[in-house]
């Protein structure tokens, strides 16, 4: 791969992200709390969407057609901490949990159907791969039933329904046979394919073209797949994002699927001394990752992205107050 240009002959990418028309959900610590907040493409205009010092608010998930969000809630210290799946509308009204001990929720493409991941044990772990099974929360019923594999899915974590229905994407860790991979789950079936491509937290591009995941510490990356293949399978890798400094996580894609969207910040174990987080690596769910923001790139340029010498029309700091700024979710607000 040859290194990326500096984006001669056109707008600086925060120009191009204020016109844009699209907003981005994020988590945030403030105030010795984690909330929610809803900002502009572009990072202005921020607003704490949940507000709510009672409880911690994390992992927004916004349904495809943009008039919800799913998310999790927080609720205890320690071991005896409860982690709930919610819903709410995209402005924060008619908010509802759906189930207990659940965890990092998905949107079938329909946005009727919220998919989570149930917690292993009833006793409360910070891990991200503290899961058992697969279950699916229909909104108009709400019954939950489970994936009809969900025996055999075991230690799953940030999973990602492709736009055709197909499959669902996830990162599997020391579970089903696996050490650590990124595994295509047969939404509706049992066939389960192993990506063979190195790193987690895989996001499925809303066009159904491209795959992007973290492929190390300091690196993201974003590649061709056919997700309508009988065997998909991702092509070579289009576009690298590498930060030598900072680690990146957190990836996810704009509505077009013209830019990314991560979390960026340094290594850290966070702080629990700080209420409603945990010990253990900053990038998880819960953990405070001290002065972590949130940076969006093109994802149209190939090439590799060094951030440590990109120039403004290649990449844009979202946030800049370093709370913890984690989990960015796109969406196109409805008109």
């Amino acid at each position: 791969m040859t290194t990326a240009s500096k984006g001669e002959g056109q707008p600086a990418i925060r120009e191009r992200l204020s016109t844009s028309g699209y907003k981005l959900a994020y988590e945030c610590y403030v105030n010795n709390n984690w909330e929610i907040f809803v900002m502009n493409a572009d990072g202005s205009q921020p607003v704490n969407l949940t507000a709510t010092p009672d409880v911690n608010e994390h992992y927004p998930q916004i349904s495809p057609d943009g008039t919800k969000m799913a998310f999790s809630v927080d609720k205890g210290e320690g071991r005896e901490a409860v982690r709930s799946l919610y819903v709410m509308d995209i402005d924060g009204k008619n908010r509802r949990k759906l189930a207990d001990n659940a965890r990092e929720p998905f949107w079938r493409p329909d946005s009727k159907v919220v998919g989570f991941l149930p917690q292993e044990y009833p006793k409360f772990n910070v891990m991200d791969y503290y899961t058992k099974g697969m279950s699916f929360y229909d909104l108009a019923t709400g019954k939950i039933e489970p994936h009809v594999n969900s025996a055999k899915l075991h230690h799953l974590y940030n999973p990602s329904w492709s736009v055709n229905g197909k499959w669902i994407v996830a990162t599997v860790h020391a579970g089903m046979g696996v050490g650590h991979a990124i595994l295509l789950i047969e939404a509706h079936g049992d066939r389960i394919i192993n990506l063979n491509i190195p790193g987690c937290r895989p996001c499925l591009s809303p066009d159904g073209k491209h795959i992007a995941w973290g492929a190390g510490d300091h690196e993201l990356v974003a590649a061709p797949i056919d997700l309508d293949a009988e065997t998909p399978a991702v092509g070579p890798w289009r576009v690298q994002i590498k930060d030598p400094v900072n680690e990146t996580y957190h990836v996810d894609w704009s509505p077009d699927s013209k830019y990314l969207a991560f979390s960026r910040g340094p290594a850290s174990k966070g702080d629990p001394s700080k209420a409603g987080t945990f010990l253990s690596a900053c990038e998880i769910v819960g953990v405070y990752a001290a002065d972590w923001n949130l940076c969006a790139v093109s994802a149209e340029k190939e090439g590799t992205l060094d951030l440590s010498t990109a120039s403004e029309a290649d990449y844009f700091m979202l946030t800049t107050n370093g709370f913890s700024n984690k989990e960015p979710a796109w969406f196109q607000p409805r008109r």
